[in-house]
């Protein structure tokens, strides 16, 4: 059956549309940390549907919220009052520590980014945007524009003029071996040339950590250093908290928090895990930078009720049973354990990240040279164990990216680190 299903998905689909694994897997249901397939096998899920399934799988609440409100309504658009959006956008104004937060409801974080990009070029009246060199913000036409990462970048026409800044990847290019104050103090250096160099940029769209890219950051404050010398010049902060937010990291809420020191960012996007796998992204901007468009816009279907409902119980369940602490101390115990198994390997190059949110990084021995082949290999390799987890990177990187949902347990954590032990052993040259 499952033949037959990727013969037909091939028939169909665009062939650039990647799928894991030689033999492509359909998920059928999931329970908590685990998903089954169409055979019934069972898998531990440490990618969550690509970092969205934040909570868990067939989280009775939400699934209770989703049921009641499509008994009432599904849909109505923004040309109507409604109840449950209206609700949703006071909660994330209260936690998003933006002041005098708006809040707009999207389908996903592209389009979130997309409107992110609007909003801040609309307001400063400029097409020139600085980006990370290793980032990664979507599939539209503006995202892909400002997307640093070749892999995931099909055309270099753009509506946008974009400049990359250093600083994503701490560990690679020119300032790799400067200590972290050095690190941040060159790549501040960098930017004030580079500003020096080009017209006024409307904003910095930056990822807090680059997920595609392989789960890299900077140096905690680089962006509050960043901050300093941008608002020196009116130009706008976006954090990307597409992956980041909702207390992924452990350490903070957002992850922008790690960079706070010189204040918020001006537009904060989201998308993901607020939905728990319904399609919802949205932005947070101070009133004056939201408002500052001047001609009709609505949303289809951003902020429609069932979305709106499923993530209000989302974020309910998220806050009540206090899944970022979880997601500090379990995901410091699986970064321990995976650096564990890791040290005798000479093809890890790293393990890094925060939370439950983990790239171990793999290289050809005795090179620092990346190892794709080894990653799909290792892919391969935790699948046939009961394990699913994602890949990334970029400019000649590989790299394992390890999201379960918040919830995890101890003992999901202990169990998927010794399966991942035995995927990187069985794959070792």
């Amino acid at each position: 059956m499952s033949d037959d299903l990727y013969a037909r998905h091939r028939r169909v689909l665009p062939d650039w549309l990647a799928l894991y694994y030689d033999d492509p897997l359909e998920i059928t249901h999931g329970e908590g940390r685990h998903v089954w397939d169409a055979q019934g096998t069972r898998y531990l899920d440490f990618f969550g549907g690509i970092l969205t399934t934040m909570t868990a799988h067939a989280l009775p609440e939400v699934a209770k919220a989703v049921g009641e409100q499509a008994g009432r309504i599904v849909h109505s658009s923004t040309l109507y009052l409604n109840r449950p959006m209206v609700e949703l956008a006071e909660r994330i104004a209260r936690v998003s520590a933006v002041p005098d937060a708006r809040v707009f409801f999207t389908t996903s974080g592209t389009e979130a980014n997309d409107t992110a990009l609007l909003l801040a070029t609309a307001y400063r009246r400029s097409n020139t945007v600085l980006a990370m060199r290793n980032s990664y913000h979507g599939r539209s036409f503006s995202a892909v524009g400002i997307t640093g990462n070749r892999g995931w970048s099909p055309t270099s026409l753009s509506p946008l003029q974009t400049l990359y800044v250093h600083g994503g990847v701490r560990t690679r290019g020119p300032y790799a071996a400067l200590d972290d104050r050095a690190f941040i103090e060159a790549c501040v250096e960098d930017l004030k040339d580079l500003l020096g160099h080009t017209r006024p940029p409307a904003a910095l769209i930056a990822e807090p950590i680059q997920g595609v890219g392989g789960f890299t950051s900077p140096p905690d404050g680089l962006y509050a250093a960043f901050r300093q010398v941008l608002h020196e010049r009116g130009i706008l902060w976006i954090a990307d908290e597409v992956q980041t937010g909702w207390g992924r990291t452990g350490d903070h809420f957002w992850g922008w928090q790690a960079h706070g020191r010189n204040g918020p960012p001006d537009i904060v996007t989201f998308a993901k895990g607020i939905g728990n796998g319904m399609s919802v992204g949205g932005v947070i901007a101070r009133a004056e930078i939201m408002n500052c468009l001047d001609a009709n816009s609505i949303s289809t279907f951003g902020g429609t009720q069932i979305t709106m409902a499923a993530a209000l119980a989302n974020l309910a369940h998220l806050l009540e049973h206090d899944l970022q602490g979880n997601a500090r101390r379990v995901g410091g115990l699986l970064i321990e354990r995976l650096r564990a198994v890791s040290a005798h390997d000479p093809g890890v190059r790293e393990v890094r990240g925060r939370g439950l949110m983990i790239g171990v990084e793999l290289v050809r021995p005795g090179t620092d040279e990346a190892d794709p082949d080894r990653a799909a290999a290792v892919l391969e390799a935790a699948r046939a164990d009961g394990l699913l987890i994602g890949k990334g990177g970029g400019h000649s990187t590989s790299a394992l990216r390890i999201a379960p949902p918040l919830s995890l347990t101890v003992e999901e954590a202990e169990e998927g680190a010794a399966i991942l032990d035995g995927a990187l052993r069985s794959t070792r040259h």
